[in-house]
């Protein structure tokens, strides 16, 4: 399929599947099924990235990338989303990729010195911390319980998060806190620069989860318990921390639909090549009408995901916040990767719950899209409440009601 992609998107998508066919892939292979990534191949890949001049494609080049928009950078994300090695090798992987993003908006000079250029050079690692058990913040997060409040020239945040993705490891975290109790959530809250190591950070857990394989990203719980930053570690404005949350969130679903579409059509890819070579009952299981219509549908369904995360795309670079298309995305691809991924495990039957092939990581990984970054309910609502905004009560005068005798519509006479 060719899309609406500029001449240096399919250029840096075509570097990129170079990347993924000549080292990544071929890594992945050589690795036992479930084995945790080295930091040593982590280094490796990314040197190999850099050479293929494919790293970090959605920086701009001051902080160490390639200066691509994020709409051209879109195609390589879902080269890179074929493996979960080629998502850390070209510095696109969740969560620092959509953290580097908001550095980039909201960050200052100094932020960016200090935490930007190291991010994407891989040398520190962060966590989005906002997340809160209940009955914080979760898919409502108007119930934010987390506060900061000023005394001198610190902030001193206390709360409980959870659910922070990489934030065993991270060190940094970006914390989202209440800092205007009198005001609505929306308009009362604040993002803060916290380092792993200050004082008062307490990470509590690594909560045991579904999915991680290879990647190895931990869902931290952290209590913040009387930490103190200084004021210089508000990230973006005061009290716009919802604002600039949103800033993050919305590209950063794009993002993750386009990893996961990669991810997905590998697994058809493998499922295609296994039912081409397996035999049973007298032909090939590629012979098979069932499953030939259910690749087709999936392929279908893929090819129109990808083409409403292009049209989002688009609308974000117009400067439109594009709220209930990036939903529409999100939910509609959370589902497709999901049912395609399962559909190739389904193809390839014992092999497809083995290690040997990646399906059944991709399956664990892909289960949790339909959760982070907004649960499809969430979405849905945001798409509901849009649809039902300007409903032509006029569609419906035609009607008869109870009492109300329609003599103007084709009675006798």
């Amino acid at each position: 399929m060719r899309y609406n992609d500029s001449d240096q998107a399919r250029e840096v998508a075509d570097r990129a599947n170079a990347l993924m066919e000549e080292v990544v892939l071929p890594i992945e292979r050589e690795r036992a099924g479930g084995m945790a990534v080295s930091s040593g191949t982590i280094a490796d890949l990314r040197e190999a990235a850099r050479e293929y001049d494919v790293y970090a494609p959605q920086i701009p080049e001051e902080y160490g990338g390639m200066g691509l928009s994020f709409r051209d950078s879109l195609p390589a994300f879902e080269e890179a989303g074929r493996s979960l090695l080629g998502q850390i090798a070209m510095r696109v992987d969740a969560p620092d990729e959509g953290n580097m993003h908001l550095l980039e908006l909201a960050g200052d000079d100094l932020q960016k010195e200090t935490y930007l250029e190291p991010l994407v050079q891989g040398e520190i690692k962060s966590g989005f911390s906002m997340t809160e058990p209940m009955q914080g913040a979760g898919s409502d997060p108007k119930m934010i319980q987390t506060v900061a409040e000023k005394d001198g020239d610190e902030w001193v945040i206390d709360g409980h998060k959870w659910w922070t993705t990489q934030g065993v490891e991270a060190d940094v975290l970006i914390v989202l806190a209440r800092t205007d109790p009198d005001a609505h959530p929306y308009e009362g809250c604040s993002l803060f620069l916290v380092p792993s190591d200050a004082d008062g950070v307490d990470v509590v857990r690594d909560v045991p989860h579904m999915g991680g394989g290879s990647h190895g990203a931990s869902h931290a719980e952290i209590r913040y318990d009387n930490v103190r930053v200084p004021e210089e570690h508000l990230l973006g404005e005061l009290n716009q921390g919802f604002v600039h949350a949103q800033e993050r969130l919305g590209p950063a679903r794009l993002t993750h639909c386009m990893r996961y579409s990669g991810m997905a059509q590998r697994s058809l890819d493998i499922a295609k090549a296994y039912l081409s070579e397996r035999e049973g009952f007298d032909s090939h299981l590629s012979d098979k009408q069932s499953l030939r219509h259910r690749i087709a549908d999936a392929e279908t369904k893929l090819h129109m995901a990808r083409t409403g995360i292009r049209d989002a795309a688009d609308r974000i670079a117009a400067g439109d916040e594009a709220r209930v298309p990036v939903s529409m995305c999100k939910v509609f691809t959370a589902n497709v990767t999901q049912d395609a991924i399962d559909l190739a495990v389904q193809c390839c039957g014992a092999n497809g719950i083995g290690k040997d092939l990646p399906l059944s990581e991709f399956y664990e990984s892909v289960r949790q899209f339909r959760i982070v970054d907004g649960a499809d309910e969430v979405h849905r609502r945001v798409i509901a409440r849009a649809a039902f905004e300007d409903v032509p009560e006029e569609e419906l005068e035609v009607l008869t009601r109870f009492g109300e005798p329609n003599r103007e519509r084709g009675g006798n006479h």
